[in-house]
């Protein structure tokens, strides 16, 4: 919109689209892991394609209750790789992309399943509407992960799945 104006179903994406990227900037250990301020799409993308700063990966594997094979499976990388971008400055740009579409869908699904163990639970098992597969093991593809993410907003807003 022109002007400074705003639509009202305009504004209430905007709020939705910051309170998502707030969820999923603490999934990444905040800004203070981060290293910078995330307050927007354009702060999120640049951050990306600088590459995450490694202690990321140890806060989304403590957020997520993951082990270094779930993580590593969820970004289709090699757990000796994993293990070596640990003790590294920085991710490569493909590698923080991976890590956020995974702490993307670990915020929603904690915001959709209403607790951090619910979530953690539900991401581990096996499901019908996706095939029988987990939703772990389908995030390490944008098509994977938008279908978690369909799954999770049936849930959210009152489907069984």
């Amino acid at each position: 919109m022109t002007g400074g104006s705003e639509s009202p179903i305009g504004a209430i994406i905007s709020v939705r689209m910051a309170g998502e990227l707030r969820s999923v900037v603490a999934e990444l250990g905040g800004e203070s892991v981060l290293g910078r301020t995330l307050r927007t799409e354009a702060d999120l993308q640049a951050a990306i394609r600088e590459g995450f700063p490694q202690p990321v990966v140890e806060e989304v594997m403590r957020s997520a209750h993951l082990t270094l094979k779930e993580l590593a499976a969820s970004l289709d990388l090699s757990p000796r790789s994993l293990q070596r971008r640990r003790s590294q400055g920085r991710l490569a740009r493909h590698e923080s992309d991976r890590l956020y579409r995974l702490a993307h869908i670990v915020a929603l699904a904690k915001r959709s399943l209403g607790d951090e163990a619910r979530a953690t639970r539900w991401l581990r098992r096996p499901n019908r509407a996706l095939g029988g597969a987990t939703p772990l093991e389908l995030v390490d593809t944008e098509p994977g992960a938008r279908a978690v993410e369909k799954v999770l907003g049936r849930i959210a807003y009152g489907g069984v799945s």
